[in-house]
């Protein structure tokens, strides 16, 4: 697929770190890009920085809740009826979340549920009719969290393999009607995704109870992991190359290190070789 100024591209979760970084990649490549978020009023970054490029012609903002289903419905209409065709759908918004099952309780797990996988459920099936009539693709930001379950993880990693297992299915359908379909594995990106969890850590850790030891031994391990962290346009360069090459690869890592962690439990047949790594970081 080789991308001109008419192809449209819609991508979730704009306001900040690779879907930022991803609109300003698509947008550069020759798409026009409908930029979505929640909150609409954090567009700043974002606009300034296409108008900084030149590219504030190819990049319109659209608020898009994707836990909402008519939101979700009332703006993929308004992309066609503004542009008239989708051409490509980049699965970005998601929101992390840090506990274990039996303090944090099933509310907290549903919610990370609903916007990390159910959200991209609804927001592809609204796409599919369209992308279906331009032959275009699907790519979806997951993380190595949907190949690798990470402690103090438990709902994000449930969520991320879920959409790995929902996409890795859907792919042979989709293709059957034309439809590409590629999930982007990143590891640690220095964004505010992170830092917008706002955790109070003090509480956090006099909250854990007898967790509390792990769950130090975990945060200290990924403050180092965040220090070595790829920036999001590194994680974005992936995500703009499923769009534009040819035959992109169903699932791709954003970094040599997501690719040899990734790599480490997709050979790991009895699963002790993620246990043996994982039980490092909580002791």
């Amino acid at each position: 697929m080789t991308a001109t100024p008419e192809k449209t591209v819609l991508i979730t979760g704009t306001s900040s770190g690779i879907g930022l970084a991803a609109a300003l990649g698509a947008a550069r490549a020759g798409w026009t890009v409908i930029a979505t978020m929640r909150d609409t009023g954090k567009a700043g970054p974002l606009l300034r920085a296409a108008a900084e490029e030149g590219l504030a012609g190819r990049v319109r903002v659209k608020r898009l809740d994707v836990t909402d289903q008519e939101g979700v419905d009332a703006c993929l209409a308004e992309v066609i009826a503004e542009h008239g065709r989708l051409d490509a759908l980049v699965n970005n918004a998601g929101a992390a979340g840090v506990g274990t099952i039996e303090q944090s309780g099933l509310d907290a797990v549903r919610a990370t549920m609903e916007v990390n996988f159910f959200g991209v459920v609804a927001v592809t099936r609204a796409a599919l009719p369209h992308l279906r009539a331009s032959g275009g693709r699907v790519a979806t930001v997951t993380s190595v969290g949907g190949i690798v379950g990470q402690p103090f993880n438990e709902a994000y990693c449930a969520a991320k393999f879920a959409v790995e297992g929902f996409m890795e299915s859907l792919a042979p359908v989709a293709a059957t009607v034309g439809v590409g379909v590629t999930v982007v594995e990143p590891g640690a990106v220095a964004s505010e995704f992170v830092a917008n969890l706002g955790l109070d850590v003090p509480a956090l850790l006099d909250q854990a109870g007898p967790y509390a030891p792990a769950l130090q031994a975990y945060l200290t391990r990924t403050r180092i992991s965040f220090s070595n962290a790829q920036s999001p346009a590194e994680a974005a360069a992936p995500v703009v190359a499923a769009l534009t090459e040819e035959h992109p690869a169903f699932r791709v890592q954003t970094s040599r290190w997501a690719e040899e962690f990734t790599g480490t439990k997709l050979a790991d047949l009895d699963g002790s070789a993620v246990q043996d790594l994982t039980r490092t970081w909580v002791r």
